[in-house]
């Protein structure tokens, strides 16, 4: 699997590069259906997802989180996509893009066909527009900073013909400004962008929004006058005539939500929720699915991110005797049924037989972390039991934002209590908690991260970015034997090498410790009840439950049989369980 995924990289990132032709696509390419999509899809019919808390934005630039990306992405397009198996670029907004000799610039050419949702046509000013906004110091925009920031300001050439100049060689150039998603002058220019009401947009997109409730839903609805709906490769995708996202407080509301029926799917998070609670008679009797889906999804991964800002975690030993104090084994067994992995790096795909992790691993050791706390100069004072350096206690907030968390955290402070290490407990809800992370505003706070399958080590690991506000360094790292790698792999046009890059990034990352890593899954666990379609893999080849969005659809078939299992109280057929997109494709092919 990992040799095909390298593979798929060199054909998408060099291929195109390298090639003697410079503009694309060649003329040999043709359009062609997606394979991954069904030819059984059917338009119509309703699908609700549970969206968790409210963002304080729709707009993706200022709130880059999976919910705002899945919203973002059915509303606005980039001028280049992806094909879905070999992930070459493909035409969008752009219907050709050409290279220039010196592999810097980058000139995009608009389809004529390509508008808006109030009938203006997409032109070159949108896209130079868009990068000006993301590029406006003032705007809240930080991790799109660093990857439209590789260009001068792009140059106009004519009215659907726009010229990006690369300021320097990076094997990224091309995705970076190929793959941002473009928003119209007309509608937005002079507005603030940071407070963009996205509630009645104008968009490029098959979707757009219909209609909002505040702490309730966002609704979306497929338009029919979409720009691409006839093209072949949108043949059986973005099948939802209304797409509706319901807001809860945590993952149980929302758990709750979804047995009563008032939710379509659900996303598990939770090892005991899937373990313990996927029980009784709507998932013995099989009307609500259980189903945990394989594919290539990029790993990422989570931790308790250590603000290295400041004291006390701005010491590499305090945050060692962290990683030392987390009995990451014992919550793995007692709280999530070993149904997980214990983190060893941050890119967890780099690693398999041929290039195994030897990254440190910090196993629970009490005797470790006082040491490290020791050298580091804490004492305790035996008046009050509190370990003080300098007559300062060792004492810390920890920001979360979910009560799932509580058990995990609790289980820490008691260790840290004994040792003397004061911590406080605040929750926020996820607005609250975004607006600190965008002002790095915390101690220490449980952060996740997807992963990527462009894999660039700067947005998140760059010292020139640290304290750059609402980025995605938010533990302030720095180190420059890592900005270092950073800038080698810019130039490093084929996978191994890059790879091999970053491999000794995470090796430094992993002994810096600016996360206490904690734990992974190899798969995508959903729930839903069965009234849908969905092609053989279920989700796409790179996707988690996002692509449910574009290549599900209602089954009234399905939905008919449903209702009348509920109400007679029968049993409907079992669907797969385990599904592997490598055996499902392969069916497929036969």
């Amino acid at each position: 699997m990992k040799k095909l995924i390298l593979c798929l990289f060199l054909i998408s990132l060099v291929g195109g590069i390298c090639r003697s032709d410079t503009r694309f696509p060649p003329a040999t390419w043709k359009e062609s259906v997606d394979p991954i999509a069904s030819p059984h899809a059917r338009k119509g019919g309703i699908l609700r997802f549970s969206a968790f808390q409210q963002p304080k934005s729709l707009n993706y630039y200022i709130e880059p989180s999976q919910f705002t990306s899945a919203v973002f992405d059915l509303m606005y397009e980039t001028l280049l996509g992806f094909d879905p198996i070999s992930y070459e670029f493909v035409p969008c907004l752009a219907k050709n893009w050409t290279l220039s000799d010196d592999k810097l610039s980058f000139t995009f050419e608009l389809d004529p066909a390509a508008k808006w949702s109030d009938g203006k046509p997409v032109l070159a000013e949108d896209v130079l527009w868009t990068y000006d906004v993301v590029m406006d110091p003032k705007n809240a925009t930080g991790p799109f900073k660093v990857s439209l920031g590789r260009f001068s300001r792009p140059e106009v050439l004519g009215e659907r013909t726009i010229r990006f100049r690369a300021k320097e060689n990076h094997w990224q150039n091309l995705a970076s400004c190929g793959n941002f998603s473009i928003m119209p002058k007309h509608v937005y220019e002079g507005q603030d962008f940071n407070r963009l009401d996205l509630g009645s947009p104008v968009v490029s997109g098959a979707y757009t929004v219909s209609g909002m409730k505040e702490q309730i839903e966002v609704r979306l609805a497929r338009r029919p006058d979409w720009w691409q709906v006839d093209r072949p490769c949108m043949r059986g995708t973005m099948n939802f005539d209304t797409i509706v996202f319901r807001y809860f407080s945590d993952q149980s509301n929302a758990f709750e939500a979804f047995k009563k029926g008032l939710t379509d799917i659900f996303a598990v998070y939770s090892a005991r929720m899937w373990a313990n609670e996927t029980i009784g008679e709507r998932f013995d009797k099989n009307w609500i699915v259980k189903a945990k889906v394989h594919n290539y999804d990029p790993s990422g991964f989570q931790g308790f991110a250590m603000n290295t800002r400041r004291p006390p975690f701005d010491d590499l030993r305090v945050r060692k005797a962290m990683a030392h104090l987390v009995d990451r084994e014992t919550m793995i067994r007692t709280m999530m049924y070993n149904a997980y992995f214990l983190h060893r790096s941050y890119c967890e795909d780099l690693y398999d037989s041929e290039h195994p992790c030897r990254n440190q691993v910090f196993e629970y050791n009490v005797e470790k972390a006082v040491a490290l706390l020791t050298e580091a100069g804490y004492r305790k004072n035996p008046q009050t039991g509190k370990l003080e350096k300098d007559g300062r206690p060792l004492a810390f907030t920890f920001l979360t934002r979910e009560s799932s968390s509580d058990k995990f955290i609790a289980l820490c402070d008691t260790v840290f209590k004994k040792l003397g290490i004061e911590m406080k407990i605040e929750r926020k809800d996820w607005a609250a908690w975004m607006r600190d992370m965008d002002e790095y505003n915390f101690d220490i706070t449980w952060a996740a991260w997807g992963g990527s399958v462009f894999r660039d080590p700067e947005p998140m690991w760059s010292s020139k970015i640290a304290d750059h506000p609402s980025g995605n360094n938010i533990t302030g790292f720095k180190n420059a034997e890592v900005d270092e790698l950073i800038t080698r792999q810019k130039t490093l046009y084929t996978v191994a090498e890059r790879n091999e890059v970053m491999r000794q990034i995470d090796k430094i990352l992993t002994d810096n410790v600016p996360y206490v890593l904690l734990w992974y899954t190899d798969a995508t666990r959903m729930l839903y009840w069965d009234s849908f379609g969905m092609p053989d893999t279920v989700l796409s080849k790179f996707g988690d439950w996002r692509s449910c969005l574009t290549y599900w659809w209602y089954d009234p078939d399905n939905a008919a049989e449903l209702k009348d299992a509920m109400e007679n109280g029968s049993v409907l057929p079992k669907r797969e369980v385990d599904v592997f997109y490598e055996r499902m494709m392969k069916h497929v092919s036969d």
